[in-house]
C-alpha cells in the first residue's frame, strides 16, 4: 500500500503537485486581502486608508478608545454588597433560600440530562414545545382582544404577587 502511494506520487513529480495547488488557490471565492507590511505594528487605533493597497475605503476608520465613564471599581461592588447584608435581618433565611436555590438548579441539570440521553424523547418533547408555542400565539397573540385578556391577566397575577390584591 505504502510502496503504491509512494510510485503514484513519483509519477506526478513536485512541478506536477504544484501546479495543482496553485490553480486551486486561485479558484478560491475569497477575496484578494493585502497583505500587512510587517514593519508597520500599529495598536488598536488603525485606520484602513492607511495599508498600502487598500484604496476601497479610504474614508472608513477603526478606533478603540477606553471607556472608564461606565467602569465600577471591586471596591464599590463590595462595599455595596456588604452595605446591603448587613441591612438583612434574617441572614439565616437567605442562606437556607440561596442553598435551596444552587441545589435546585443542579438537580434539575442533572434531570435534563438523565431525559436528554433517552433516545427520542427529547425530540417528543420539542415537538410538545411547539405545539403549545404555536397554540398559546393562536390563544394570546394573534387576535387584538386576546392580549388584552392576556395583558390583564397578568397585571392580576402581579398583584397576586405582590399580595395588593
Amino acid at each position: 500500500m505504502a510502496t503504491a502511494y509512494a510510485s503514484s506520487m513519483a509519477m506526478l513529480g513536485p512541478q506536477r503537485l504544484h501546479r495543482t495547488t496553485t490553480t486551486n488557490s486561485r479558484r478560491s471565492a475569497l477575496p484578494y486581502l493585502p497583505q500587512r507590511p510587517q514593519q508597520q505594528q500599529q495598536s488598536f487605533s488603525t485606520s484602513i486608508h492607511q495599508i498600502p493597497g487598500s484604496r476601497r475605503f479610504s474614508s472608513v476608520q477603526i478606533r478603540a478608545t477606553e471607556d472608564t465613564s461606565g467602569s465600577i471599581e471591586v471596591g464599590e461592588v463590595f462595599s455595596d454588597l456588604k452595605e446591603k447584608w448587613e441591612a438583612i435581618e434574617n441572614k439565616s433565611t437567605v442562606i437556607v433560600y440561596g442553598g435551596g436555590a444552587i441545589v435546585a438548579v443542579w438537580l434539575s441539570s442533572i434531570l435534563v440530562g438523565a431525559i436528554n440521553s433517552v433516545p427520542l424523547l427529547p425530540k417528543i418533547l420539542e415537538l410538545v414545545g411547539l405545539g403549545y408555542t404555536g397554540w398559546f400565539v393562536y390563544r394570546y397573540l394573534l387576535f387584538k382582544s386576546s392580549r388584552k385578556e392576556l395583558a390583564e391577566d397578568i397585571e392580576t397575577l402581579k398583584k397576586k404577587i405582590a399580595g395588593t390584591e
